[in-house]
């Protein structure tokens, strides 16, 4: 391609003038920028950049004494010393000129180091120190760690700069608490655990690899393991086998004693996924297997809850009428004088806080009823979807046993004049808290755990499945038991069947989490004193066959803490559609352990 030689020749004048300013020679400028523009490939938008800051550089250095740019170079590569000869070729390979003949004996400088030591790298190496070294005297440098002779280093640099509020704290105090996290977050359970020590590994792995060192190391300890077969012992580490050695008793020929040998021919870790939500959520969801004995779970996580076939669920707009939503309402309806039509569900009043909490009354009462539920509080089907099949309701019906009716929550929605932000939008912003899988004790599987410490109505998250029939369920169980399948615990929609007298099938609406779900799926049960309660909240629909199935916390949460709920279930029902399983949940109220006693 032709180069266009007046818009050429023209940045070339423009940029003689923009650092003229410092007294370079014209000349000098224009013998340094056709090295620039060729080296660049005629791009000049690297070239203007920063005001040529690249190009002043330069034209600087090239007239600064040659011990000075040695000694610059030597610190910013963490190399120990230079030869004059191997220094000199790559100052004429920075300036464009020939390198000076070299005397005999003297080494040629290796590919590693030419390629380290390219003009780009160098001088972008520097235009950021520059930037450093320009707010020098609002910054402070905190050396973290390094190599055993500090050839490589870590550091943290804090420039205060242009912010009148930052305030230096203590670097112990900022890695004590960034270990804390990562031992919360990442479930690590060896005490020893220190950034500063996985920082010393940094440096050194940078520095064996830039040797060209890494593969002997691992060579040499890879001969290191290569020992004489011998007695195994396998060594326990933690009570959670998240780290198991298998070590060699092994005997030395010129000694009758036996020795221990450390060559550790296994090494179990504890297995980590960043988010099982593949974005899906707001958070990620990570999960931590620190046993490694549990199968990953098999399924796919789904943010909302999707019909599979026969579930009848209106989302319409026709079907939310004027009365049932806040069209005429602006911004947050919570901070209106008066509640709005979405309120009328709970009372006339909002039952969440303005920092999205539960209101404590609300909550309580919530509780109550799920603790200690009264006759008063349960509905008897005419003829109930649970206890009598579709294909048989025409002949004996069976007697219902009761759901309990709980008291919703109705939360503004697309029909509504609010904004997203509106505070009476909780349940549908999805996930805002920090949860963890993780291999529950005693059993149990997989469990949920809050990352952080959690007050008393804080919002969880949604149990999320695929909205199935009463009856697509009764298929899926029996087809299940004949494969001898497992399958989560499903949730039935029930809490206000007493506004229907006599549900359809497909209006008899339950949540299967076993194929398709979310973090809610993982949650365990635990009779009676459970910390966490489940609340219908009404959103897209205001048919109570469907609703959202939230989760709340029923007081504070420690950090690490596994989150649990009750499931409501009858253990000595034998003829409940969905059997029970054997309860593990340690709770002194425990239903099950009740029974078998």
């Amino acid at each position: 391609m032709a180069r266009n030689t007046d818009g050429h020749s023209k940045k070339i004048a423009e940029a003689s003038m923009a650092v003229a300013r410092f007294g370079f020679a014209e000349e000098k400028v224009k013998e340094t920028l056709k090295r620039l523009v060729k080296l660049y490939k005629d791009d000049w938008k690297l070239i203007e950049e920063d005001n040529y800051k690249e190009l002043i550089y330069i034209l600087t250095k090239e007239s600064n004494e040659e011990s000075n740019l040695n000694h610059n170079f030597e610190h910013r590569h963490g190399q120990a010393s230079f030869s004059a000869v191997n220094f000199a070729n790559k100052k004429a390979k920075i300036l464009g000129s020939s390198p000076p003949a070299q005397d005999k004996g003297k080494s040629l400088e290796s590919p590693q180091a030419a390629a380290r030591g390219t003009r780009s790298d160098f001088m972008k190496d520097k235009v950021m120190e520059d930037r450093v070294h320009e707010g020098v005297s609002n910054s402070s440098q905190f050396d973290i760690a390094s190599s055993v002779n500090a050839e490589v280093k870590v550091s943290l640099i804090c420039n205060s700069s242009g912010n009148s509020y930052f305030r230096q704290r203590s670097l112990d105090a900022v890695l004590e608490e960034v270990e804390d996290e990562c031992r919360k977050t990442y479930g690590i359970q060896n005490p020893d655990f220190s950034l500063v020590k996985l920082m010393e590994k940094v440096c050194r792995f940078f520095l064996e690899m830039d040797n060209g060192s890494s593969s002997e190391t691992g060579r040499k300890n890879c001969e290191k393991s290569k020992q004489p077969e011998g007695k195994e012992v396998v060594t326990d580490d933690n009570e959670n086998n998240s780290t198991l050695e298998t070590r060699k008793v092994l005997q030395d020929p010129q000694s009758s004693e036996p020795q221990m040998m450390e060559a550790v021919l296994q090494k179990k870790y504890p297995i980590y996924l960043k988010d099982i939500s593949r974005g899906e959520d707001n958070i990620p969801v990570p999960l931590v297997n620190e046993s490694s004995t549990l199968e990953l779970p098999d399924f796919i996580y789904i943010k909302n809850n999707m019909v599979y076939q026969g579930g009848h669920v209106d989302f319409s707009l026709a079907r939310i009428s004027e009365d049932n939503c806040c069209a005429q309402c602006l911004g947050d309806c919570l901070s209106s004088d008066l509640p709005c039509a979405c309120a009328a569900e709970t009372g006339g009043e909002f039952v969440y806080t303005q920092k999205g909490m539960l209101k404590e009354e609300f909550l309580d009462e919530a509780i109550a009823v799920s603790l200690d539920p009264q006759r008063k509080h349960f509905y008897y089907c005419e003829i109930c979807p649970l206890q009598n099949e579709p294909r048989s309701r025409y002949g004996k019906i069976k007697r219902c046993k009761g759901h309990l009716t709980r008291k919703f929550i109705k939360e503004c929605w697309s029909k509504c004049g609010c904004n997203k932000k509106c505070g009476n939008r909780v349940v549908q912003r999805g996930i805002q808290v920090a949860l963890q899988v993780f291999a529950a004790p005693e059993g149990k599987g997989w469990g949920v755990r809050s990352v952080n410490a959690l007050k008393k109505g804080t919002f969880i998250c949604e149990y999320v499945g695929e909205i199935v029939t009463n009856q697509e369920l009764y298929e899926r169980n029996n087809e299940r038991a004949a494969k001898k399948e497992r399958h989560t615990y499903p949730v039935l929609l029930d809490a206000d069947w007493g506004s229907e007298r006599i549900l359809e099938d497909e209006e008899a609406l339950c949540l299967d989490a076993t194929e398709f779900g979310n973090i809610g799926r993982f949650i365990n049960h635990r009779c009676y004193d459970s910390n966490m309660i489940e609340i219908p909240v009404e959103v897209e629909t205001p048919d109570h066959h469907y609703y959202r199935h939230a989760f709340f916390t029923t007081r504070g949460i420690e950090p690490m803490e596994e989150l649990t709920w009750d499931y409501g279930i009858q253990f000595d029902d034998k003829h409940h559609p969905i059997k029970a399983f054997k309860c593990k949940c340690g709770s002194t109220g425990c239903r099950d352990k009740k029974r078998r006693h």
